[in-house]
This record gives C-alpha cells, structure tokens and sequence, in this order.
C-alpha cells in the first residue's frame, strides 16, 4: 500500500489556489517549537527548531524499521513544516522587522502518535541525532473558518498576496480574527531550507470572523 501523503489526501488543507478562499480547519495534531527573532538568521533559533522538529517527525517516520512498532502506524509522507506568526504582546507580526517575530514551527503528526509515542519519539531523535529535543511538545490546533490563498515566490513579498486576502474578506463580510489561539499561519510547501526562492510555494491561512 502506497504510504499516505496529507498533501494529496486533503487537497482543500494543504493546495489551495491563488485565489482567496475560505475553509474550515478541524483541529490537527503537531509537534512544535515555539521561539522568537528573525527566522532567516543562519544558524538562529529558528532553524535549530526546524532541525529538531524534521528529527523527531523522521523518527516516528521510520520507527518500524528503526525496530519500535507502533500501534496504529501506516506508513506516511513526512507532512511540510508549517509556521504560525506575530509579534511581541499578540499583535499581528509586522513583516517589516522580522527581528521582532514570535513564532511556532511545526510539522503534522499522524493520529496514531500518543502522549507516550510522542515522549519516546523525542528521546530517541535527541539520542540518535545528538540534538537538544527539550523545546519540541506535542498539541493540537483547532483553527476553525480561516481564509487561505497560495503565495508563490519570496517570502519577502507575502504581503501582496496578504493584500489580496484582506480585499477578498472586505468583499465578502468578514474580518481577521487573531487572538492567542488563533494566528496568521503559512505552509511551505518545499523544503525552506533547500527550495530556491523562486521555486518557492507557500500557503498563506488567517482565521477569520463574520463581521
């Protein structure tokens, strides 16, 4: 049986096009990290998360071969990283001082992963990978109505297609609604640390509210 690959299984999550639209998320389980600063410092907090949250969700990945079954398990395509964003205080995240960027990293966990999966998974990365596994915790996230659009390109330039996503909800009645629980999130589609810019594709996910 082909290994199951979210990506394709759940098109609406995961391949929106680039025009807005709106979607319900249901609550989804992931691994995380959760830090602050500019997250294209090399060698910065923001990467050594990514290393850690890759080496935990490849352990689980591989876990069967590795010799510890999991009860439950099917094999799986690694989800993409995803990253949730704003800035000091709970404001929405001002792109334009990423130095002032809080942040959670985070890949998707397939259902079978348990507390106790989970705790197993984040010893045996930081045994194996030699890498300091402490700040990685398991949570689900429950977004609810969101609007999504795909953005192509630089990161650099999101807040034209975040322009475009603030247009479509003013046509349509509805607001942003960030709050604690509930921030501006994007998911990249490559490999951010190995995609060329222009190869770039990143889902672009605001929660909002009817007005």
């Amino acid at each position: 049986m082909a290994a199951l690959d979210y990506k394709k299984a759940e098109r609406a999550l995961y391949l929106p096009g680039e025009t807005p639209s709106l979607i319900e998320v249901p609550p989804l389980p992931f691994v995380a990290v959760e830090g602050r600063g500019d997250p294209n410092e090399e060698g910065g907090e923001f990467s050594r998360a990514v290393s850690v949250l890759y080496a935990v969700s490849y352990t689980i990945r591989m876990s069967e071969k590795g010799g510890h079954p999991i009860d439950g398990f099917f094999a799986y395509v690694v989800p993409p990283l995803e990253g949730w964003w704003w800035s000091e205080g709970g404001a929405d995240a001002d792109f334009g001082d990423k130095s002032s960027f809080c942040w959670r990293a985070a890949i998707r966990l397939p259902d079978f992963v348990t507390d106790q999966v989970f705790a197993w998974a984040r010893e045996e990365a930081a045994r194996k990978k030699k890498l300091d596994t402490s700040a990685a915790f398991r949570l689900t996230v429950d977004e609810g109505l969101c609007v999504q659009c795909l953005h192509r390109g630089s990161y650099d330039d999101e807040p034209q297609t975040l322009a475009r996503i603030h247009a479509y909800l003013a046509k349509e009645g509805y607001r942003p609604d960030l709050s604690e629980g509930r921030r501006h999130h994007e998911i990249y589609l490559g490999d951010p640390r190995k995609t060329p810019v222009d190869k770039q594709k990143t889902v672009l996910r605001l929660p909002v509210a009817p007005l």
